[in-house]
């Protein structure tokens, strides 16, 4: 009774209505829990009110759901979704496809599996083109979750029913129809009792001779039971999938739940074993971050140690030789050196001074790499403490100070550590030591030729090694040779092959490594992919047509382990300054046989001294780091971090917990004991409740038909216009009770054919009034069952003579 009504389009928002039973009846809406209904005038007008809060006053609409709920003893337990009627022709602020956005906004509610659909249709106006039961035929292919509502029984014209229509014979859908009579406009102004109408609607059924042999599967009463009988349908149907479900959600709780069930979160001696328990925890956590563990390995992505052994690995030795080999650069400083030494006179002899001089000049040089070095562990270490630290987020305050404490501890450390390493750059520069077992010495040096030096960084050069596979593609062939392509490729000291597979069995290309190097790519504006090149330092195509070959990895790791492989072969990058630099000096000197000879031995003494040192440093340098940061930093946390957290805060701030860690154990703990008090009445649920089986297909063919003609002749004048139906709920010129769900409906209507001879008006079906009897019958015979022997033409209901319905027995519908 408290459903908004009235003419033209009432419901402009889905009304989500649940019908719970109760001893005590009220009402309450979800944007105003707090407030409890119990005059359902003011719930009629609240759902206005809130509807024009959304839609405004001029017949707007929209999806945002009114959600509902009614305590009653009065109702049956179900949930009812009242939509708006579909509506041909916008007025005032609708807008000009109202029509779709009417029924896409209906489609959401009844494409639902779990929903059941009322379809809803006037008995005055043609059935087959009711857009309630296309829309269901849309979603419910089957029929199995359509029931058929008849509204306006009391409105048909004179001499017509809709007797075949309610018996599923005309218009048959598989769970049949059900006829229903509401109040109209008049009850309603004049308030009338939905009891009385209640009543009314049983004396029409009851009084009608075309209903009444049905009366007891007709009415609101009877469509109440029915969908309440396919609430427990589904509901034991769906009881072992929502049992099973409970019951992984309880199990996944378990162990989250086991260290809450005593909880007490202002135990002062909880809170000191818990801040034991978490650094204790966060120094195990990070110990095998850095040196590895056997169980709970990550598979996803490297940890620290893993990163920073590719930093000592693969990265530095990157950057030494990267800084280390610029030809052209180190022969003209030589040249210079020699040059100055000797002064204004000409040396006959190679001066020894200029090899020091050289060496100490690249000795300094290794700072750079090695400071880099240094920070890159640093940024690893304070990244790994985060991740560590992501345990404690329960308590921000104790997570905020373990951070701050341990970081500030390795940027201490960080300090030391680079002093120590400049330290050894210093010790190796203040004393060349000529005399070392693998530097060549002046005699060798002589006798080396430039060729033989480029070789001598391959290693193992009479055999062939392989020194890395791998997936690669490469990034810049044209899209009219195939584009990029992915490959396998197989780097050896000699050579850089690629085959179709990792079977190595169909080889592509092999690319000999002499004269190549190697050059950074910036990768592309729309590419995810970290590219390097190789390309010939002799101006030579290295591939087909290409000057170089772009490779290209998923991540920026795998590009620096591939060039740390490529240095290992004697590839070398790339440098920055111009090839030709100061040619004409250098052609200057090369011009002097006798400082050209210096220049070349001296040249060969500084690598092999370089390379001594450089053996020395990548040695050192992770020994090093290893000890000045990495192990005092374990120690740190293990044996002073306690202390540290103790002095910087009292306990009880530092254990506060995070709100967001209170409402998530409140909530846990709820859903555990909701889910325990669930699984408790399910268990106690008897599944020995009655239920229907699904009716049998039907032939729904004309609903397809329906579109082009109408199966049925007109019953009524051709004149006679009606509003739209309504899917939600039946409203309109004659309203109805609220208890009936109506999730989609629409105008459609019953006829029957005219009848060719009539007494007299039977009946004011307006005012819902009994049918009287037959004027020329003296007694009505109400007892008589419908079933009449066809000699006894007296006791046949008014109808038409194409309708035997005296020899019609009564049949059951197939929702009985």
């Amino acid at each position: 009774d408290f459903l908004p009504r009235g003419s033209g389009i009432v419901t402009r928002r889905p009304l989500i209505l649940q019908l719970i039973f109760s001893k005590t009846e009220y009402a309450e809406f979800l944007h105003c829990k707090s407030k409890k209904f119990t005059d359902f005038d003011e719930v009629r007008q609240e759902i206005e009110a809130e509807t024009d809060r959304v839609t405004g006053t001029n017949k707007g609409i929209s999806p945002v759901p009114i959600n509902l709920r009614v305590y009653s003893p009065h109702v049956l337990n179900l949930t009812l979704i009242d939509l708006p009627g579909i509506t041909k022709v916008p007025v005032g602020d609708q807008p000009p496809d109202i029509e779709y956005q009417i029924k896409d906004m209906i489609l959401q509610f009844i494409s639902r599996e779990s929903s059941l659909i009322l379809a809803v249709t006037p008995a005055n106006m043609d059935l087959a083109n009711s857009d309630a039961l296309k829309l269901a035929k849309e979603v419910d292919p089957q029929g199995l979750r359509t029931i058929g509502v008849i509204t306006k029984l009391d409105l048909m014209d004179e001499g017509t029913d809709a007797r075949d229509v309610l018996e599923n014979k005309l218009l048959p859908l598989r769970r049949g129809y059900i006829g229903v009579v509401n109040r109209s406009q008049k009850d309603i102004e004049g308030k009338k009792d939905i009891r009385a109408a209640l009543a009314a609607e049983r004396k029409f059924f009851l009084s009608h001779p075309a209903y009444r042999h049905m009366a007891d599967r007709m009415g609101t009463p009877h469509l109440q039971k029915t969908l309440n009988q396919q609430l427990t349908n589904h509901i034991r149907e769906s009881l072992p999938a929502l049992r099973s479900k409970l019951q992984s959600q309880l199990l996944s709780l378990e162990k989250e739940v086991e260290e809450y069930k005593n909880f007490r979160p202002d135990d002062p001696t909880r809170k000191t074993k818990a801040l034991l328990q978490m650094v204790q925890q966060f120094g195990v956590d990070f110990e095998k971050r850095i040196e590895g563990s056997g169980d709970q390995v990550d598979t996803l992505e490297l940890s620290g140690g893993a990163r920073i052994n590719r930093i000592f690995h693969e990265r530095f030795p990157f950057e030494l030789v990267k800084m280390e080999f610029d030809e052209k650069d180190l022969r003209r400083e030589i040249s210079y050196a020699i040059k100055n030494i000797h002064g204004v006179r000409t040396g006959l002899f190679t001066p020894d001074l200029a090899f020091e001089a050289i060496v100490k000049k690249q000795v300094v040089k290794l700072k750079e790499p090695c400071l880099k070095c240094v920070d890159l562990v640093i940024q690893e270490l304070i990244n790994t403490v985060r991740q560590c630290t992501s345990k404690l987020s329960s308590y921000p305050r104790l997570r905020e100070e373990t951070e701050r404490i341990v970081t500030t501890y390795i940027r201490e450390r960080e300090g030391r550590t680079k002093d120590q390493i400049l330290l050894l750059i210093d010790i190796e520069q203040s004393y060349i030591n000529t005399n070392h077992e693998d530097f060549i010495g002046f005699a060798n040096a002589q006798q080396r030729s430039t060729q033989l030096n480029k070789k001598r960084a391959i290693p193992n050069q009479g055999e062939i090694l392989v020194i890395r596979r791998g997936w690669l593609t490469i990034n810049n062939i044209s899209l009219m040779k195939g584009g990029s392509k992915e490959y396998w490729f197989v780097l050896t000291a000699e050579s850089l092959s690629w085959y179709k597979d990792e079977e190595e069995k169909e080889k592509k290309y092999m690319l000999p490594l002499d004269n190549l190097k190697i050059r950074d790519v910036e990768k592309g504006f729309m590419s995810n992919k970290h590219v390097f090149a190789i390309f010939n330092t002799e101006q030579r195509n290295v591939y087909k047509d290409l000057r170089q070959i772009e490779l290209a990895c998923d991540s920026q790791e795998d590009v620096d382990s591939w060039k740390a492989s490529f240095l290992r072969a004697g590839v070398y990058p790339e440098k920055d300054q111009a090839e030709n630099e100061d040619g004409a000096q250098e052609n200057t000197f090369s011009m002097d046989p006798q400082l050209e000879r210096q220049v070349e031995t001296i040249r060969n003494l500084v690598d092999s001294y370089v390379a001594i040192i450089n053996k020395s440093i990548r040695d050192l340098m992770p020994k090093t780091i290893m000890h000045l940061m990495i192990n005092n930093t374990k120690a740190f946390i293990h044996h002073e971090l306690l202390a540290y957290l103790y002095s910087s805060a009292d306990q009880s701030s530092l254990m506060e917990e995070s709100a967001d860690q209170a409402q998530r154990r409140d909530d846990m703990l709820r859903m555990y004991h909701a889910l325990k008090e669930a699984l408790n009445i399910i268990g106690d649920i008897s599944t020995s409740t009655v239920s229907t089986p699904v009716p049998p297909p039907v032939d729904d063919t004309w609903l397809q038909s329906a579109s082009s003609h109408s199966p049925t002749p007109q019953r009524r004048p051709v004149s006679s216009i009606h509003p739209p139906g309504r899917p939600p709920a039946v409203r309109g010129p004659t309203p109805g009770p609220p208890l009936i769900p109506v999730p989609v409906g629409a105008a459609a209507s019953f006829s029957a054919p005219p009848i060719p001879s009539r007494p007299g008006p039977q009946s004011v079906f307006a005012n819902n009034d009994l049918f009287p009897a037959p004027p020329q019958i003296p007694s009505r015979p109400v007892r008589i069952p419908p079933g009449i022997p066809p000699g006894v033409p007296s006791r046949r209901p008014p109808a038409a003579p194409s309708r035997p319905t005296i020899i019609r027995p009564a049949e059951p519908s197939l929702l009985d």
